[in-house]
């Protein structure tokens, strides 16, 4: 593999850093459109059952609701990546800050659960518009030394949605229709989406003469869709049913055509020598163990407070808390601290204290444990996930080149998004091994359900269980990023 390499000037050769102020200006957009989206998420899982109910939807439909925003910002996110890298980061910003606040409007409008479900389609393709070019923009106009903390400010919102969603969306619950958890965002995608037209400008010149691998991206992302279908329909139904099957040989053959024509095409959508640099290859691997070990954890605790405990959902969100507060705290600092000396420790260290704190849940989680020792675990969870995030994602943006920043960002996001839903459905998985199908399906909408002393046992054996398979998870990540090399910058 190469050794770390970066350019840091445009294809002319000359530097294009803007000036120091605009710098925060730009992190100040992209802060409000990763705030917006954090806590969007958190506020619809708890209007679930309101939906549900007012819009005489089933089980299956709810889902659908929460599916349909995770495809959309999944599947498009290497296509908007290179496009991005093409055509400008911040007219795609700007689009998907209009699209997102757009497609809030028509969830707040929809009659009916398919409706609902279209909008968020809408809803989801401007988040992944917005997920890709928001790091690319902080890596693009923030030199190398001082990444770490501008994406750790910039991580943090989703921690800070996890503590405003669950309060925001308990009072409109309690004084409005669930319609005003879509319709709130109006007003403040507006805004963003002005300060963003004003405000944001185009750093750097794009490369003329390239064109967009159309069946490229087209295998990548129907290879994708047939993956998550094939999660989703496996919770619901059966692993092993001829549907799930099939997903799973399309998703296959979908990666086998995705790489040979990658490997062949002038222009690819995916730029496989971004992974001939060890630092930003190591990092993104770290990213998507990570994810697929610990996105399961955050659901089975929230099951838990639930199912076991009987607490509602929003009680179980607000229990989450002290997750969040130490998160924020963590989040800027790791980024300073890896700025001054690489991601290799705290991110390791973030990682191996998330190790630590699923040991922790494996041999205290029980029927009766009390709060406080629950503290404990979601302590450590909190600072291990703000040691890791800001400097392994400052790692792997430093990685790349300026050029490919867009498509850098990208395929970070897309493995680290792949990694959630993967974990996500080992989550539900666990609750469906161990519970009624119907208890199981409620549980996930949000319904209040009440276990017996028999399946409460079976619930916490599959909750152990799936720790367990996290824990190694997590510790290859580990490894992962503790081999990862250097990453130590100087300012361009």
């Amino acid at each position: 593999m190469k050794d770390f390499e970066v350019t840091e000037k445009t294809a002319k050769g000359q530097s294009s850093r803007p000036p120091i102020d605009y710098k925060w200006i730009a992190l100040s957009v992209t802060t409000i459109g990763a705030l917006m989206s954090a806590i969007d998420g958190t506020i619809v899982t708890l209007a679930l059952p309101d939906m549900m109910q007012k819009l005489h939807a089933g089980l299956a439909e709810m889902i659908w609701v929460i599916m349909a925003y995770i495809l959309m910002s999944t599947v498009l996110l290497l296509a908007i990546g290179r496009i991005a890298d093409m055509f400008g980061r911040v007219r795609l910003y700007n689009l998907g800050f209009v699209v997102f606040t757009v497609g809030s409007a028509l969830c707040g409008l929809s009659q009916n659960a398919p409706q609902l479900i279209l909008a968020r389609l809408v809803q989801g393709s401007g988040a992944a518009l917005m997920m890709v070019n928001s790091t690319a923009i902080i890596s693009e106009v923030f030199p190398p030394n001082e990444r770490g903390r501008a994406l750790g400010i910039n991580g943090v919102t989703w921690a800070i949605g996890g503590i405003v969603g669950p309060l925001l969306g308990g009072l409109i619950l309690s004084m409005a229709s669930w319609r005003w958890i879509f319709y709130i965002n109006v007003p403040i995608g507006i805004a963003g989406s002005l300060w963003g037209y004003i405000a944001l400008k185009e750093v750097g010149e794009r490369k003329k003469g390239e064109r967009f691998d159309a069946p490229g991206a087209a295998f990548f992302s129907l290879g994708l869709l047939a993956l998550l279908l094939a999660l989703n329909m496996g919770i619901q139904q059966s692993w092993t049913s001829p549907a799930v099957l099939a997903l799973f040989v399309a998703f296959a053959l979908f990666l086998v055509l995705f790489i040979h024509r990658e490997r062949r095409a002038p222009n690819p959508v995916l730029d496989f020598s971004l992974f001939e640099n060890r630092v930003y290859n190591f990092s993104v691997l770290s990213a998507m163990l990570q994810s697929l070990a610990m996105f399961a954890v955050n659901f089975l605790i929230v099951f838990y407070f639930q199912a076991v405990r009987g607490f509602n959902p929003l009680k179980a969100a607000m229990l989450l808390m002290p997750l969040s507060i130490v998160t924020v705290v963590i989040g800027p600092l790791s980024g300073i601290m890896a700025d001054r000396m690489g991601a290799r420790i705290p991110a390791t260290t973030g990682l191996l204290l998330q190790v630590l704190s699923l040991l922790w849940f494996i041999f205290t989680l029980s029927p009766d444990t009390s709060y406080s020792t629950i503290v404990v675990g979601l302590l450590l969870l909190g600072v291990g996930g703000g040691l890791f995030w800001a400097p392994n994602t400052r790692a792997a943006m430093n990685g790349a080149a300026r050029a490919r920043l867009g498509i850098a960002s990208a395929t970070l996001a897309t493995l680290r998004q792949t990694g959630m839903v993967t974990s996500f459905a080992l989550a539900l998985a666990v609750a469906a091994n161990s519970l009624p199908k119907e208890a199981m399906m409620n549980l996930f909408v949000g319904t209040n359900i009440a276990l017996g002393s028999g399946p409460m046992r079976d619930f916490i054996v599959g909750i152990h269980h799936a720790f367990i398979v996290s824990t190694v998870v997590c510790l290859i990540a580990a490894g992962f990023s503790l081999v990862r090399g250097s990453d130590v910058r100087k300012a361009a």
